[in-house]
């Protein structure tokens, strides 16, 4: 569980940081964490398909356009379970959490623990990654722990803002994103990889969750908007189509 507890400690740092210094970030200091996260997503977005894929010509062309298919078909279908919609709607009452509260609101500790809670625990790319650590996707067969990582600082960087109307209460948040992100690491990591693995279906989740973690990379440089909750169902459309594509 590398990537949950990473993504809690990026959380915890942001707050501590935020509580000592009241001054937001310079814009330039923002442009370059922007920029670098936006870089990183995408490098590990592609290392992560890119390990993913292997073996003769043909069986590549076949696993990649099985990734592909995976990704439309999932998108489908979580348009039809309205994934995304879900996601928005947690992430306006959120909002409306964080609009509501003032620095001297009887509320405010609650309210901060409650929209941090929604904010990073409703984030598409940290159950992505969740499912990404507790899955072998690195050549040691180690779980693929590097989205939460990223996710970690962009949740860490939020918090800085996040922690001045809030308070320390708001740090708490990290608390249910670690159970959260923890759970689903190690229900993967018991019942899913084995499973799996026995089929030999792992590298097909891996290579569709590395075109994910790709594009939350264009939603961070803000080239295209990209309903991210939506292509989680290709999780699970990429093993059906590798095992049926046999």
């Amino acid at each position: 569980m590398t990537g949950a507890i990473l993504n809690a400690a990026g959380i915890v740092a942001g707050g501590l940081f935020g509580l000592t210094r009241r001054t937001p970030l310079a814009p330039q200091t923002q442009a370059f964490f922007k920029l670098a996260l936006g870089v990183l997503t995408i490098f590990y977005g592609l290392r992560l398909a890119w390990l993913s894929i292997g073996g003769n010509f043909p069986h590549v062309l076949k696993q990649i356009a099985i990734a592909f298919l995976a990704v439309m078909v999932g998108k489908l279908a979580g348009q039809w379970l309205r994934f995304q919609k879900a996601s928005n709607w947690l992430g306006k009452f959120a909002c409306g959490l964080i609009e509501r509260t003032k620095p001297d609101d009887p509320q405010r500790f609650t309210n901060g623990l409650n929209a941090c809670a929604i904010l990073f625990c409703a984030s598409p790319l940290g159950i992505l990654g969740a499912v990404q650590d507790g899955l072998p996707g690195q050549p040691d067969g180690v779980g693929y722990f590097y989205p939460l990582a990223v996710k970690g600082v962009m949740d860490g960087l939020a918090m800085i803002s996040l922690v001045t109307l809030f308070g320390w209460g708001a740090m708490l948040a990290a608390l249910p994103v670690f159970v959260l992100q923890g759970s689903v690491t190690l229900a993967c990591t018991l019942y899913l990889e084995p499973f799996l693995r026995v089929h030999g279906l792992v590298d097909s989740v891996n290579a569709v969750g590395g075109l994910i973690v790709c594009s939350v990379g264009l939603v961070i440089f803000e080239i295209r908007k990209v309903e991210l909750a939506d292509f989680l169902p290709s999780l699970a459309v990429a093993p059906l189509l590798a095992w049926l594509w046999r």
